[in-house]
């Protein structure tokens, strides 16, 4: 059995798809610190034909607590706003019809932890992109929090009695496969290939919100960005 465990980010980039993608369950690293300016409820999407990064504001979201405890201010007037931006940005792609409904379903939730309302943002997706990957959060199942680093990631594996470990390539040197190996598993890194395609007249920027990869290509096309990496 094939597993990843990755922290909650709001529309991730491609590549954090082509992970979940890989593995047969998904699990969202939920109950750890949250991370000033970190990713999780930022991303970068094209406006005017140039990236510009998008914030959802938090509730006294704070280093000191868990990502599970940060509440979302859904805030009319920011929602109504970046609609409009997305509108603006996006209203001569492709497939905007199509896409502009999974965002009103994330904001239209009514949960008030953020995490919650990620693991629903990504469920929203992979339910569009036909991904079958069993998402769940840590904090609901494995009991461990007294454990750090490696150590708490295998312990999970464990649990899972997974066979087969993948990890970010960003994670290169946090993990020893050869500790995982002892575990009787195997651990690689996915590394994504290079995904270019047309952003209407503009010049390619790479790596946006899988918002701008949805808003431009088909399912299909997406699927073949999904299976555009490597394992190392």
């Amino acid at each position: 059995m094939k597993l990843a465990i990755m922290q909650p980010y709001i529309f991730p980039y491609i590549g954090y798809f082509q992970l979940i993608h890989a593995v047969d369950k998904f699990v969202i690293y939920d109950d750890v610190n949250f991370i000033n300016r970190g990713w999780i409820n930022r991303n970068r999407i094209l406006v005017s034909g140039k990236d510009s990064l998008f914030t959802i504001p938090l509730k006294e979201a704070s280093q000191n607590k868990l990502i599970n405890e940060i509440e979302v201010n859904w805030d009319s007037a920011w929602k109504n706003k970046w609609v409009k931006t997305l509108e603006q940005s996006y209203k001569k792609a492709p497939f905007f019809q199509q896409v502009m409904p999974l965002v009103e379903q994330t904001l239209g939730q009514e949960k008030q932890i953020f995490s919650e309302i990620i693991v629903a943002n990504l469920q929203i997706i992979n339910d569009y992109l036909g991904i079958s990957t069993e998402i769940v959060p840590s904090s609901v199942i494995y009991q461990n929090t007294e454990l750090k680093a490696q150590n708490r990631i295998i312990d999970i594996c464990l649990q899972e009695k997974a066979t087969h470990y993948i990890n970010p390539i960003g994670g290169l040197e946090l993990y020893d496969k050869q500790v995982f190996a002892e575990k009787g598993m195997l651990m690689n890194f996915i590394k994504s290939q290079s995904v270019q395609y047309p952003q209407l007249k503009n010049e390619f920027v790479p790596w946006l919100s899988i918002l701008d990869v949805l808003m431009f290509n088909s399912v299909e096309k997406i699927h073949e960005f999904l299976n555009a990496y490597e394992l190392v």
